[in-house]
């Protein structure tokens, strides 16, 4: 029975290509929501370079894994529209450096984390500098997943990108990827943008990709109203993270009260600016009331600036 099942639906998907289609638009839409989440379980703002990233590439068995490692900074780089140099062979590398990349012995970083990457700023709204680390046995296939985190994109997703636990590929980008970073660097972006205010334009993109770009937005339309109800469910303490920030196993109790109280100020923005839903001042104020007495000082700020209007 499961077999013919399985069978009557590959039928189905080989008879109706807008079937596939529809899944492979739904999948995308899921991943560019996963992608601004963080392991922790809290919800991200939208952080990128401002400036020419300036890449020092050092450490052991580095001759090996330098070109691809750059390479894989420098793709990702192309569809951001951010240039990236190489000072790895200047005097003053360590010092002129604002992306470091250290190729670590293999005894060195956690059993289930070969590599990392850290981004640093004074707020979240502007990469200031990063730190990329990888173990040398794992350098090539950590290179293009580690060089996504770099340029901004911090989830780690399920779908078909290089972000994913289980990527399908790892020696390049993949659409779904280039598509992230275009989206990303756009004009349309600002650093420090809500999730609600950045979804929207990475759906836009993927709504460019798809071959009938209407029925993609009506899908994207219906995806935009389930996400705002099971993020409402979320901030109100029912609803939980994403299912594949869970399966990482990294979310923590705190990380998931946090992301409770940032998506209610979330939500507050949302509703406030018309982001992902249609603006309401009622609901904005709600919401950021809410984020306001679980503790958050940005929600005080801005309910004070919304009922003044």
């Amino acid at each position: 029975m499961w077999k013919s099942g399985v069978a009557a639906l590959l039928a189905a998907v080989v008879m109706n290509p807008c079937l596939a289609q529809a899944d492979e638009f739904e999948q995308g839409m899921s991943t560019m929501w996963e992608v601004l989440w963080h392991q922790s379980g809290t919800p991200t703002r939208l952080v990128r370079w401002e400036q020419d990233i300036k890449v020092r590439i050092f450490g052991v068995n580095v001759n090996a894994h330098k070109q691809h490692t750059l390479q894989a900074l420098r793709d990702a780089g192309i569809e951001a529209g951010v240039k990236v140099i190489d000072v790895s062979d200047r005097a003053d590398a360590a010092q002129v450096a604002n992306v470091s990349i250290e190729i670590t012995p293999d005894n060195m970083l956690e059993d289930n984390q070969p590599c990392v990457t850290y981004l640093n700023f004074q707020t979240e709204t502007r990469i200031d500098s990063a730190a990329m680390q990888m173990r040398n046995r794992d350098a090539w296939r950590c290179a293009y997943h580690e060089s996504m985190h770099v340029m901004g994109v911090r989830g780690h997703p399920a779908g078909k990108t290089v972000l994913s636990y289980f990527p399908a590929k790892v020696d390049g980008l993949m659409p779904l990827d280039k598509a992230m970073l275009r989206a990303w660097y756009s004009p349309r972006m600002r650093g420090g943008m809500t999730p609600f205010e950045v979804l929207p334009v990475l759906a836009d993109e993927l709504v460019g990709t798809m071959p009938d770009k209407d029925k993609a937005a009506q899908a994207r339309d219906r995806f935009f109203a389930r996400t705002i109800d099971q993020m409402q469910a979320f901030a109100d303490g029912k609803g939980d993270v994403p299912m594949i920030v869970k399966r990482s196993g990294k979310s923590t109790d705190e990380g998931i009260r946090f992301g409770r109280m940032e998506m209610s100020y979330f939500l507050g923005i949302a509703y406030l600016e018309g982001a992902t839903v249609q603006q309401d001042p009622n609901q904005a104020v709600r919401w950021l009331q809410r984020a306001a007495t679980l503790g958050s000082r940005t929600a005080q700020a801005r309910l004070g600036a919304a009922t003044a209007r």
